[in-house]
């Protein structure tokens, strides 16, 4: 029986049934093999590339070409998983044209199904477009990575009641506008269930509680593949690093030692 993708219908379908939607990130077809076994339901080729695979320390740096890169390997890898690829820092924010052509290429050269931005209201307009144009859109609201300088850091958002309200304000205007999931980071558990019950489509959070429709986290988070790194709404769900160090020191010392490849091993 042929596996069929996850799709924004299906996914609604899933929300109404009270079923969490569960996203990751992934950034190449190996990962992605794996993503699809574990059944999870939504990729994301995620900014965080810029962080996680090419070692900048925002995701400010990441372009157009590398979304779509990345993007693409991970389509070849799954045929399951509803894949949502991010819109990087400056392809949509100067004006609408560039946010088209740049959605545009997410889905023909990078195969996704839907496109992320980040920003509240301001943004409906081109998230109307977008929708009009056959392009599914997802939002992304409270401490959004690409603003990391005028929020000043990694600071949680929504904390005051006016910060909370404007929120709301924006959810709903996205909504309106044709988003059909909204991801919510670094936000108070309270501000997002307010958010969640304010929308009639699927909240998706990330160190925004439990009182949301799914969650998403990096899978190189997941997986503990850098143990330094654990911000407080990240858990490790295993501890690879350490495998990974005691992998390559075994393989080191059987090539020191010419142990390997033995007769097993060649040919």
């Amino acid at each position: 029986m042929s596996v069929r993708r996850k799709t924004t219908h299906s996914l609604r379908k899933q929300y109404e049934r009270g079923e969490k939607i569960v996203w990751t990130t992934c950034y190449d077809a190996t990962f992605a093999r794996l993503v699809e076994k574990a059944e999870i339901d939504v990729i994301l080729i995620g900014d965080s590339l810029g962080n996680v695979i090419q070692g900048h320390s925002t995701t400010l740096p990441v372009s157009v070409d590398d979304i779509v890169y990345h993007s693409r390997a991970v389509a070849r890898g799954c045929d399951r998983p509803h894949i949502v690829a991010d819109m990087p820092f400056m392809s949509y924010q100067a004006n609408a044209d560039d946010g088209l052509r740049a959605a545009g290429r997410m889905l023909k050269e990078g195969r996704a199904q839907s496109v992320k931005i980040e920003g509240g209201e301001v943004f409906a307009p081109l998230v109307r477009r977008m929708t009009q144009a056959g392009i599914a859109v997802c939002g992304h609201l409270g401490f959004t990575p690409q603003s990391v300088h005028k929020f000043g850091g990694y600071r949680i958002q929504g904390k005051s009641e006016d910060a909370a309200t404007e929120m709301i304000k924006d959810a709903r205007a996205l909504a309106d506008a044709g988003i059909h999931m909204l991801v919510l980071e670094m936000v108070p558990a309270d501000v997002a269930k307010r958010v969640t019950e304010a929308i009639d489509i699927p909240t998706i959070g990330i160190g925004a509680g439990t009182d949301v429709d799914g969650q998403v986290l990096v899978l190189q988070d997941i997986l503990g593949l850098n143990s330094d790194f654990k911000p407080k709404f990240v858990k490790h769900f295993a501890s690879l690093e350490q495998s990974v160090i005691d992998a390559l020191q075994e393989y080191k010392k059987e090539v020191r030692e010419s142990t390997f490849p033995n007769d097993d091993f060649s040919f």
